[in-house]
């Protein structure tokens, strides 16, 4: 995860924007065979706004993620997270996240996983702004137990570190 500190004051202009996902990344690593190998990954970003408000504690933020983009590059793990036993892309298509506390370093919100609710915290890390929007770099930390998904204890790590790279455009 990347610990670093960038500029995080920049805030956008006050309205609606949406998530431009052909510019928008979600990737993560986590630990498999029992800790020992590293795993690499990603999700698409499906759709999502955002509508900055002020004060900015008053923004909200909606996203859906595709389950089935769930993407490592070994075929027969991502069809296996991919199925009832761990994400259930076919009973549970999309995560969906929204957040409920906004302020310049950090997002705060609930996700939705396999219809589980959790809070989860995302630190910023980077933001800027565009001519047309802004782009945001966050991070956080998810334990994968809290929303159900406890398949393959032991052979696959409980924790997933999340950076998240998303562009907005004014809509």
């Amino acid at each position: 995860m990347n610990t670093r500190r960038a500029d995080t004051t920049v805030t956008p202009r006050l309205g609606r924007y949406r998530i431009d996902a052909r510019r928008s990344t979600i990737t993560f690593r986590g630990r498999h065979l029992f800790g020992l190998m590293p795993v690499r990954g990603s999700f698409a970003v499906g759709t999502g706004t955002i509508d900055v408000a002020e004060p900015l504690r008053d923004s909200t933020i909606r996203v859906e993620i595709p389950t089935g983009s769930f993407h490592t590059g070994n075929e027969h793990r991502d069809r296996d997270v991919r199925s009832a036993r761990f994400l259930d892309a076919d009973q549970h298509p999309v995560m969906a996240f929204a957040a409920d506390h906004i302020d310049s370093t950090a997002v705060t919100g609930t996700l939705t996983v396999r219809g589980v609710s959790r809070p989860v915290s995302l630190s910023i890390e980077r933001a800027a702004r565009s001519a047309d929007g802004f782009a945001v770099d966050a991070t956080t930390r998810i334990d994968r137990t809290e929303f159900g998904i406890t398949a393959a204890r032991g052979l696959a790590g409980r924790h997933l570190d999340v950076s998240l790279e998303i562009t907005c455009v004014r809509t």
